[in-house]
């Protein structure tokens, strides 16, 4: 009975095997999910996959569509043309039966780039998005929907999403989606009274060939030969090396910080034997000293001798720039803490926190990617002691706390094709009216380069989505970095002139933030207008309303005398100018020794601008707008809208 007993219940097992083989389960792609937005007016795709040759049926508005899946079990369909309009429910049947419902048909729209189209409603830690706190509490929009694409990088393009499903938007779902792009869809929806679905896949400090496709990038002469690398490329065996590398340089990897256990400062403490510690330089981030490839937790310290007189006439601590996050802590006090990679940590002392003889100030540094650490020059590293300054620039103690795992993996940004291939291709080609797309800081020290890679990047979007020229919308880069005293090349205005150029493309739209921007924040807290402007470019581009969408743009230029004359279009109801005083800042002339100087400016007509200097007098160039921060740009139209940059010679630059 025993042996029986075994051969019958083998026999179950091997029946139970194969009809669970031939029961796999109909799965559609993970882009679709209940409260999903379809585009209006085209037949939508709809796909996924199942068991090869398996019989499926959609069952959607009424109708039902019959096909089968291939013989490598994917599956594909064409769904109806509709109007706007819902909800709608959707059943997906083969040997299972999946069911969506709360469907719309509406205008769905990518909204794609890198950190300041990823930077949430919400904010950042202490960057909050302006006026983020009452959007959200008012952002009940029940026809609004929205997608987002968890992070991913790929070797190869990806078939499927890991995770993700519609949302319907309201408080509780929109404060963790972009800014950016919930402005532009909110404008949007209240514009053309329609259902919005907005598909966020975006990674901050990505370059643009990242997002583009193996077709394109293997005919790019720059990026070819990495495209090939990458083929080749095995990423299990680089991260165990990075990591066998990072075991080698800690002797072992923290994953749990011990030096803030509780909320108590262990590392802080100033009696902590450190002397066990390395050293580091408080100028350079630690990846540039040695510590390639770890983001985490990091704690500095310091030991300092104060005579009594210094300790009672120091008044504050100047730290530099830290990246990204840190806490700061003397002789175990806590004097300061702050959320902002870029900002220079200046600090007031509390009456009784030093002391005369030895004082302990330690750091506590988060890094949540990219660099870490302290870092820029030595010169903003010291202690104020009355008039006089004591300097920190010289080695610290250094210890990594926290290091994280993840980092031992490729960036997004070390070959070509890895964000196309993890982060769009798994949503391609659901049906799109368009995209926006907010990047190019990453690729400025390429601008040149970028006057190629950037176009060819949409027309590779384009051919992948197979749905002709859609509208595709893009942000010029916003002001940013300290305002240039004497006029100067800029790698910033040269990477904006590329995207101007980019609109030779048809169906495109470009939404100007020279005036929205912030000198030590790269990423500007005004979203609302940046989501507004790229909302009017797609009602003119996209919708074919007849407004007025963008700012003024050069046309030509006119020499006469020591005079030069510019034409504009896009100048609305006319050009004005933004002061009281009535002349136009931000012009530079130069003559034929490329010597360009501050001008002076006006306007003389409603799309006319007379520019002029003492100082040349036969001028053969201007410039309007050219440097990273043009912080005293004054030129708009009636409507609103400031002028584009733009230069009128085509004297070689200061980027690849």
């Amino acid at each position: 009975m025993k042996v029986i007993f075994c051969k019958i219940s083998l026999v179950a097992i091997i029946i139970c095997s194969l009809t669970g083989l031939s029961m796999a389960n109909v799965k559609p792609a993970r882009i679709f999910s209940s409260n999903m937005v379809l585009q209006q007016g085209q037949e939508n795709p709809v796909w996924g996959w199942a068991e090869k040759g398996e019989k499926i049926t959609i069952s959607f508005a009424g109708k039902t569509i019959t096909i089968k899946a291939d013989k490598a079990g994917k599956w594909s369909a064409k769904l109806p043309s509709l109007d706007y309009g819902g909800p709608y429910e959707m059943t997906i049947k083969g040997k299972n039966s999946i069911h969506f419902e709360n469907i719309l048909i509406g205008e769905v729209w990518i909204c794609s780039g890198q950190s300041n189209m990823e930077m949430p409603l919400e904010g950042w830690g202490d960057a909050p998005v302006e006026g983020s706190a009452q959007t959200i509490a008012s952002a009940n929009y029940p026809k609004i929907r929205l997608f987002t694409v968890s992070k991913k990088i790929s070797q190869t393009p990806v078939q499927d999403l890991d995770n993700g499903e519609w949302l319907v938007c309201s408080p509780a779902t929109v404060a963790a989606f972009s800014a950016v792009g919930y402005y532009f869809g909110r404008n949007l929806n209240q514009e053309l009274n329609v259902p919005i679905g907005l598909i966020h896949t975006s990674w901050g400090g990505t370059v643009a060939e990242t997002w583009a496709s193996s077709q394109t990038i293997e005919n790019d002469p720059d990026f070819k030969d990495k495209l090939k690398e990458l083929a080749g490329f095995d990423m299990a065996k680089y991260h165990e090396q990075k990591l066998a590398a990072i075991k080698a340089l800690l002797k072992e990897i923290p994953t749990k910080d011990q030096g803030l256990v509780n909320g108590v400062a262990v590392y802080a403490d100033p009696i902590l034997n450190d002397a066990s510690w390395a050293e580091i330089s408080p100028a350079k981030l630690w990846e540039e000293s040695g510590y390639d490839n770890i983001d985490g937790i990091a704690w500095y310290r310091k030991t300092i001798e104060l005579t009594s007189e210094q300790a009672k006439a120091a008044s504050e601590i100047n730290l530099g720039a830290i990246d990204d996050n840190e806490i700061t802590w003397i002789n175990g006090i806590k004097i300061g803490a702050t959320n902002k990679y870029n900002a220079k940590r200046i600090y007031s002392i509390p009456a009784n926190t030093l002391k005369a003889g030895k004082n302990v100030i330690a750091i506590r540094v988060e890094d949540t990617g990219n660099g870490g650490g302290l870092y820029g020059g030595t010169d903003d590293k010291f202690l104020q002691i009355g008039d006089k300054k004591l300097s920190l620039a010289d080695q610290w103690k250094f210890k990594v706390t926290e290091a994280q795992i993840s980092s031992k993996d490729i960036g997004p940004n070390d070959y070509p094709t890895l964000l196309y291939n993890g982060m769009l291709n798994p949503i391609i080609p659901y049906g799109i009216k368009g995209a926006i797309w907010y990047q190019g800081e990453s690729n400025a020290d390429r601008a040149k380069q970028y006057q190629r890679v950037f176009p060819d990047m949409i027309k590779d979007w384009r051919t992948h989505w197979n749905q002709g020229d859609f509208t595709f919308l893009f942000v010029s880069l916003a002001n940013y970095m300290e305002a240039a005293k004497p006029p100067s090349e800029s790698a910033w205005a040269e990477l904006r002139e590329a995207q101007t150029k980019t609109l030779a493309l048809p169906k495109t739209g470009m939404a100007l933030a020279i005036d929205l921007g912030d000198a030590v924040n790269i990423h500007p807290k005004n979203k609302q207008d940046v989501g507004k402007r790229l909302a009017l470019a797609g009602l003119k581009v996209a919708y074919g309303k007849d407004i007025v969408y963008s700012g003024p743009m050069y046309q030509s230029v006119r020499f006469e005398g020591n005079k030069a004359l510019i034409s504009f279009t896009e100048t609305g109801g006319g050009l004005v100018v933004k002061n009281k005083y009535g002349y136009v800042t931000e012009f530079s002339i130069a003559g034929a020794d490329k010597k360009f100087v501050w001008a002076k400016a006006k306007v003389t007509g409603e799309n006319t601008v007379e520019v002029s200097s003492d100082e040349v007098k036969n001028p053969v160039a201007v410039r309007f707008g050219w440097a990273n921060n043009p912080d005293g740009l004054n030129l708009y139209n009636q409507e609103g809208l400031p002028a584009n940059p733009f230069r009128t010679d085509n004297w070689p630059g200061i980027t690849k």
